[in-house]
């Protein structure tokens, strides 16, 4: 459904991005955790300082891996700096080794409390998400099961880095940690724990890992127990703050661009000179027994589709077992290679909609789970027997040379990856930090490299057993089944005189100003008429990013298409004539690159991520996926399994219902027509009905280059790659003729829709108005900044009314969605809430809009707005990525980044009376459609 969708920059996350996907789209996507890996190994001496390196009296150089730099203050602090200039953003993060593993009896949740609670600032600095908002700082926090961590991301310079600098060290002693912010935000938490609940896989997780977890904290939810954040005691919280807050437990990293020595004294101007309280940090010790029998669990609520987890212990993150443990989520939990994937999902019959595997690295012994998702039509017991069949019969079926090899190179690839994000690898090593050692990031990388097939086999052996199993039934046995007993692990011992690679060399400075990079762009076109443009620029590990956009059709020919345009894209990665889907999956891992396909009735977008030297055999497989599809039938039933299982879920959901219901009010347009919104009953049918012999017609009719544009933008040398596109695409050709199928404004009359959810704990309001704008209008950058101060980030009318001071929602703001083709924009204000809070959150919401009309910004708002919105604006430029697709659309467009560069000279001068103007001329209120989703008790 293509409808505006607004996200906040700034929240506090509970889980790791692991989790998130497993409680995404299907419940159970599958997500292989990069798992932290180890051997034993030495630990050298100290070293000296490089030549001409000058510390500061108060820090000391610990040791060097791969670029890494570590410092210790005589605080005990660690520092790690990750100096690289590639990119012209910093990225700062700051890691306490505390986590929800730290918790007592009654203070579940109070570290992820903690967190929320730290950003209501210091007696010397308030409102800390308005501060970031108004620097344009991507900043967030997030609490996991070992650690908490802190973390910004900036357009490097000097001011933003010494000021975020000065905010952890304040925090880190100086949090007010009050009880008047305590009452707003707890309930808040509580909004965000009402998210939750709405997901049927979160909650199954959630009870997973209390069955599978005795006495160990990991059984407990980061969250917390609703009874514990409803009655958190104000003094127990200042108390752990107090004990786990502290340098001795901390670890500064700051990574991407920055002047190393002006770093190293900025820390110890502000951190040298704190001090660890007197009480030594609590030695935790508590270690669930081996599992002496399977247990079971079950959830019944309603919405979702079935699902299954089969959860085992496995060891710690840095046991040398660990890194067999995350090789075997992928030899059977990974799509589509993975023995669970072609034994379920591609099974005829299909026992399972889709298959996944994961393991976490953790400081104590951690777990793996294997899962199932199924369609509604697809029956429990069946897929119970066969998952477990398969898992445990690794057992007897033992992992080959092929499903090993192919394992460590989906890992080296994964790491790698990881490694050339600078705004990546400084969060990344925070959870390795938690597991005892940051050089464990590069360990796990070493320890995959030496794996064997013996490795593999005893881990399976010795875990994959069924009385280490948390699923079904309890049954009674002869012949019990023990795992190896659980053990910690001596970190310092196992790195000692660690040393990894050769560091990575520095890859060039560049300037993401829109005149350098117009300047540095080299466009042109191939023969067939495909738009071209590259941007040669030093990216760390030789890194390119690219996009592919391609435009076919017109409103007539596309008739009834929707549906099947959208089916070709997902099968485009499925096979070609010559090459199978797992083939193609071995090319990449072996390219160590990335393709995705996305796309719609009206076109396609290709993103692409490889290395310099690989970019043109990554363009020739490109080339062979998108000319030669195979559209293999299992690979079409399998797809349509995924997505009737995914419309079974959103039939119950409210954001779901409400964004579907928002799209159909007022729609004009007829069934079949390219811009009609269906039904989730009609989008089942058309669905159920697609076969393969559609796909291959509407590939042969509308496929081709010669509407297209390329982008591409990192480490290449460019006449290489132009042969490489001219031949892989240079004489592809659609047989139909294109022309952009219009949208032009409709007039939607106001209304107010409630749709009720039963038995969901979270609702949603979303708020519409469409706007005759596009984005080449002469008010385009004054109301852009006016929505800014309204609703777009942390010091936002909106954000600070219904969230900060209200304490009524995780999730609010709002948001435009710029055309740039015709006047037709969209703006949309959102909201999640409890509800039993429908009415407070509608009313501060209409009293807030109703205020900011009246009585229009202050200056001092309009100052901190435009600073952070032309920050988030230079941020984007420096992501290669983003960089990509903005060059692409460009070319589509027939523009270059002058134009962007007008709307930031715009943005700097605009006035307040222009910004209140755009806000008083376009926003009105009694022309909005409100829409509310929830289990409405009225």
């Amino acid at each position: 459904m293509a409808r505006m969708h607004h996200h906040s920059q700034h929240h506090f996350a509970v889980r790791t991005d692991y989790e998130r996907a497993v409680i995404s789209r299907l419940g159970v996507q599958l997500l292989r955790a990069m798992a932290a890996l180890a051997l034993c190994l030495p630990v050298a001496a100290a070293p000296t300082p490089a030549p001409g390196e000058r510390l500061p009296a108060g820090i000391s150089k610990i040791t060097s891996v791969e670029g890494v730099d570590e410092y210790r203050l005589s605080n005990g602090m660690q520092l790690l700096l990750i100096p690289d200039d590639s990119k012209p953003s910093t990225t700062v993060n700051m890691t306490y080794k505390v986590g929800s593993r730290h918790e007592n009896y009654g203070e579940t949740g109070m570290a992820h409390l903690l967190e929320h609670l730290l950003f209501k600032g210091t007696p010397t600095t308030q409102n800390l998400l308005g501060e970031f908002s108004k620097r344009g700082l991507r900043a967030n926090g997030s609490t996991w099961l070992d650690r908490t961590n802190y973390f910004a991301s900036f357009s490097a310079n000097d001011a933003n880095l010494q000021w975020y600098l000065s905010w952890p060290a304040d925090a880190m002693q100086n949090s007010n940690i009050a009880r008047k912010d305590l009452d707003t935000e707890m309930t808040v938490v509580r909004n965000e724990m009402e998210r939750g609940e709405n997901s049927a896989g979160r909650i199954l997780f959630e009870r997973v890992m209390a069955a599978a977890y005795q006495w160990h904290n990991y059984g407990k939810n980061t969250i917390g127990a609703r009874s514990d954040v409803e009655g958190v005691d104000i003094g127990r919280l200042q108390n752990f703050y107090r004990a786990h807050y502290r340098p001795d437990n901390a670890a500064l990293i700051v990574s991407g661009k920055f002047d190393q020595p002006k770093v190293l004294t900025l820390v110890d101007q502000y951190f040298g000179k704190l001090r660890n309280p007197k009480a030594s940090l609590p030695k935790l010790y508590t270690l669930d027994p081996a599992q002496d029998g399977e247990r079971s669990v079950s959830v019944r609520r309603v919405g979702g589709t079935p699902s299954l987890y089969a959860l085992y212990h496995v060891p710690p993150g840095a046991h040398p077992d660990y890194a067999a443990v995350s090789a075997l989520t992928v030899v059977l939990g990974d799509t589509p290679s993975g023995r669970l994937h072609r034994l379920l999902v591609e099974k005829q019959p299909p026992l399972a909609a889709e298959a996944f595997a994961f393991s976490q690295a953790l400081h104590d012994p951690g777990f793996a789970i294997f899962g199932l998702s199924l369609g509604p039509d697809q029956a429990l017991e069946p897929a119970r027997t066969a998952l477990l069949a398969t898992v445990e019969g690794v057992v007897t079926e033992p992992v080959t040379a092929e499903e090993l090899e192919r394992a460590k190179r989906k890992l080296a690839k994964d790491w790698d990856l990881s490694f050339t994000n600078p705004e990546q690898v400084g969060v990344a090593l925070s959870e390795f930090i938690a597991l005892g050692d940051w050089r464990l990031y590069f360990r796990n990388r070493d320890v995959v490299r030496a794996l064997t097939l013996e490795d593999l086999n005893r881990v399976a052996r010795s875990y994959l057993l069924r009385d280490n199993r948390t699923l079904g039934s309890y049954l009674p046995t002869d012949t019990p089944q023990r795992a190896p007993a659980p053990a910690n692990v001596d970190v310092a011992a196992l790195l000692k005189g660690y040393a990894g690679d050769a560091a990575a060399s520095q890859a060039e400075a560049f300037d993401a100003t829109p005149t350098n990079i117009d300047r540095r762009s080299q466009a042109g076109a191939l023969p067939v008429g495909l738009q071209t443009v590259l941007l040669a620029k030093g990216a760390r590990g030789r890194l390119v990013n690219g996009a592919l956009l391609l435009q076919f059709g017109d409103e007539r020919s596309l008739l009834g298409q929707s549906d099947v345009a959208s089916a070709v894209a997902a099968m485009l990665d499925k096979g070609t004539t010559s090459l199978s889907r797992n083939q193609i999956q071995d090319k990449l891992d072996l390219l160590r690159a990335e393709l995705g396909f996305s796309g719609d009735a009206t076109g396609l977008r290709v993103g692409l991520r490889s290395t310099r030297e690989n970019l043109p055999a990554l363009i020739a497989l490109m080339g062979d996926m998108l000319r030669n599809p195979a559209f293999p039938p299992d690979a079409l039933e399998e797809y349509k399994r995924q997505v009737l299982s995914s419309l079974e879920t959103q039939r119950k959901e409210p954001e779901a219902i409400l964004e579907t219901e928002l799209a159909r009010y007022g729609n004009p347009y007829p069934s079949g027509d390219v811009r009609y919104a269906p039904s989730f009953d009609e989008m089942e049918r058309s669905t159920r009905s697609l076969t393969v012999e559609q796909l291959k017609a509407f590939h042969s009719r509308f496929f081709g280059a010669q509407f297209g544009q390329v982008a591409l933008v990192g480490d290449m040398e460019s006449a290489e790659v132009r042969r490489a596109l001219e031949t892989a695409l240079g004489d592809w050709r659609s047989p139909s003729p294109y022309t952009r199928v219009p949208n032009p404004w409709v007039a939607v009359k106001p209304a107010r829709l409630v749709f009720k959810t039963p038995d969901k704990q979270n609702a949603t309001m979303q708020v519409e108005q469409a706007l005759a704008l596009a984005d080449s209008h002469v008010d385009y950058a004054a109301l852009m900044l006016a929505n800014h101060m309204l609703g777009a980030g942390g010091s936002s009318r909106l954000w600070l009314r219904i969230r900060e001071k209200g304490g009524l929602s995780y999730d609010v703001g709002s948001s435009i969605s710029w055309s740039q083709h015709e006047p037709n924009s969209g703006w949309r204000a959102s909201a999640i809430f409890a509800p039993q809070n429908r009415a407070a959150v509608e009313s501060a919401f209409k009293e807030e809009i109703a205020k900011a009309l009246k009585t229009g910004f202050t200056a001092q708002e309009l100052a901190q707005g435009r600073a952070g919105l032309l920050n988030y604006r230079r941020l984007a430029r420096a992501q290669d990525d983003s960089l990509a697709n903005s060059l692409a659309s460009n070319l589509r467009l027939q523009r270059t980044l002058a134009v962007s560069q007008k709307v930031d000279e715009q943005i700097a001068t605009l006035t307040l009376e222009q910004v209140n103007a755009a806000l008083r001329k376009y926003l009105q209120p009694d022309q909005f459609v409100y829409g509310f989703a929830g289990d409405f008790k009225d």
